[in-house]
């Protein structure tokens, strides 16, 4: 695939890779720059032969998050919250509702491990198979499994505290 293939499909990719940000910054600004900095590793960077074009962009938005995500953690940086989003609010009674689910949905998200996290991402919110996703992030499709159950679990226990432990 050329250069100026990619640029055709940028405009179709662009939203997916931005809604794969946000489930691994937590933040709008910081899913921002993350595509940013993905778009621009993409656009700058030779293609390699024989890669699926999706699969290969998530690949890379994903190792740019991981190599951000350590210097953050070597500067001692906080996890992010969702007081950093904004997103309008609808209706009185409704919207608080949804905003302490969307808390609590993110709060349990960020209790998951970075790999549990991009993968519950990338099925859940992108719709991808686990065929895909083990494909995406180059690891076998059983530790896909494994670890979307655990996060299932994980995600199940910390949004139902008082069920006990979660046995899916």
């Amino acid at each position: 695939m050329k250069q100026h293939e990619l640029r055709q499909e940028l405009p179709r990719i662009a939203p997916m890779l931005r809604r794969f940000a946000y489930s691994l910054t937590g933040s709008a600004a910081d899913a921002d720059d993350l595509l940013q900095n993905t778009l621009e590793r993409l656009l700058n960077r030779d293609i390699p032969t024989d890669v699926e074009l999706v699969k290969w962009t998530f690949r890379v938005c994903r190792n740019l998050w991981i190599d951000e995500y350590r210097a953050r953690k070597v500067r001692q940086k906080n996890v992010y919250s969702l007081d950093d989003t904004e997103e309008p609010a609808v209706d009185g009674e409704q919207a608080i509702h949804d905003q302490i689910t969307l808390a609590q949905v993110d709060a349990a998200m960020n209790q998951l491990s970075d790999e549990q996290r991009s993968i519950m991402a990338l099925v859940a919110v992108q719709g991808m198979s686990y065929k895909e996703v083990a494909e995406t992030l180059g690891i076998p499709a059983g530790t896909v499994m494994s670890r979307l159950a655990r996060a299932r679990i994980a995600l199940a226990n910390f949004l139902n505290p008082a069920s006990g432990p979660a046995n899916i």
